[in-house]
């Protein structure tokens, strides 16, 4: 009877605990969200990308919170946090060290978070209403054929942001890669701090395909990069910024966008995209797999696309907007001017890429091709920045040095030989005076 008595209690024990939890756990429709519910919203996006309120700036994430707050019966918080690189983004999704609901990655990050199964799948059309006014050019794009994962944000292509007043003129109308290898500026160069864009500059350079399974391909541009590596400064993310306005460095390969940015802050900086070729990149807001709240993210990313967000945020970060309300607004015209406007909408990325042999854009690699990659890369990072010719005169010196070691060895044994044959000599003489 007592066992009876406790198993009951233990079962009624568990079933209360399991309602708990259940009340605790995600509860997405509306219409189960008890009044006045705040829910946190995590975005996680690049830096100095989207309209924050600085400067008298529209706040983009505020001005979200507050239509939502207004027009449904729970309330939303957003959490804003920044990462430097799509590979600092997706080690912190992949590893589950942090649960976000909307990020923003670049298309070959895409293409490779949906394979590993880390992006929710859903119908992107049905559930973003205002997905309508993407242009149709950026819609089921390779890295995501089916638009299934993603909504673009920007896009737009690398180029070299330079210093008119510490950059010669001629060797800026080259308008080639080249300037980032020119020994005139040693210690005024920046580099990527990240490997698909660090290898994609010496790939595009050197006419190699910057999506290539060939080990020796990535060899090649791996011995670019150290052939660089004493004229650079700092390999970068968004310490670009601080430097080249400040004019500490004297040129850097990175994002037309935030050139646009930058010039704003100093107008002796000047632009161009490289005439061996150049990335083409969208960037895309997506919704992890282990979100916690997707129907809020959604809401979040369709608010993103309204005229009044979209406008403002590609006005503040300064790049391409795939939006056709962003291209058909005046406002945007005004304040980005012609130079601007040129710089991200004139070229596209065929005609940016007559001279490049391979496909710019970038795709995700295999397994092996990303080991390979991640190791290559950390060998140039922790390589000393020796120069050449120093790797020359040590090299003399090493084979010097094991040239005098194999001479020494060779005299002491013609020695020892010698003075054994004496000995023999004297031995049969003395013996055979002796006799």
């Amino acid at each position: 009877m007592k066992k009876r008595i406790s198993l009951i209690l233990f079962l009624l024990m568990f079933a209360s605990v399991m309602i708990f939890l259940a009340s605790c756990g995600n509860n997405e429709a509306d219409d189960e969200v008890s009044e006045g519910t705040v829910r946190v919203l995590n975005v996680y996006n690049w830096g100095e990308y989207i309209s924050d309120g600085s400067l008298g700036s529209y706040d983009t994430n505020a001005e979200f919170e507050a239509w939502y707050n207004s027009t449904h019966k729970d309330k939303v918080k957003v959490i804003y946090t920044t990462y430097a690189t799509n590979e600092d983004m997706y080690a912190k999704i992949s590893s589950g060290a942090g649960t976000y609901d909307v990020i923003i990655p670049s298309d070959y990050m895409i293409q490779k978070m949906a394979k590993e199964g880390l992006l929710l799948d859903f119908d992107v059309a049905a559930d973003i209403p205002n997905y309508e006014y993407i242009e149709d050019a950026y819609k089921g794009l390779l890295y995501d054929p089916d638009q299934r994962y993603s909504v673009p944000y920007t896009y737009g292509m690398t180029g070299i942001i330079y210093n008119t007043t510490m950059i010669d003129e001629e060797d800026a109308a080259l308008e080639s890669w080249g300037l980032l290898w020119n020994e005139k500026y040693r210690g005024k160069i920046l580099q990527f701090n990240n490997p698909r864009d660090g290898f994609g500059s010496a790939m595009y350079y050197m006419n190699l395909d910057v999506n290539s399974k060939d080990p020796a391909v990535w060899r090649k541009a791996l011995d670019k990069l150290l052939e660089q590596k004493p004229y650079v400064q700092a390999y970068v993310s968004d310490e670009i910024f601080n430097k080249m306005i400040s004019g500490s460095a004297a040129a850097a390969p990175y994002y037309a966008g935030d050139y646009i940015t930058m010039v704003d802050q100093n107008e002796n900086l000047g632009f161009y995209y490289p005439t061996e070729g150049t990335n083409v990149f969208v960037d895309a807001m997506c919704i992890p797999k282990s979100a916690r709240y997707p129907d809020l993210a959604k809401e979040y990313i369709n608010f993103m696309l309204s005229e009044e967000a979209a406008v403002a945020n590609a006005i503040y970060i300064g790049y391409a907007s795939p939006n056709r309300l962003v291209k058909e607004s005046e406002e945007y015209l005004d304040e980005m001017g012609e130079e601007a406007y040129e710089i991200l909408y004139q070229l596209t990325g065929d005609e940016a890429n007559v001279n490049y042999s391979f496909d710019p854009v970038y795709y995700s690699f295999d397994d092996d091709t990303q080991e390979l990659v991640n190791s290559l890369w950390e060998n140039l990072k922790t390589e000393s920045a020796i120069e050449p010719w120093v790797h020359v005169v040590s090299g003399v010196i090493v084979v010097s040095l094991l040239a005098f070691g194999i001479y020494t060895v060779y005299i002491k044994k013609k020695r020892s030989r010698h003075y054994r044959m004496r000995d023999r000599a004297a031995a049969k003489a003395k013996k055979g005076v002796r006799g």
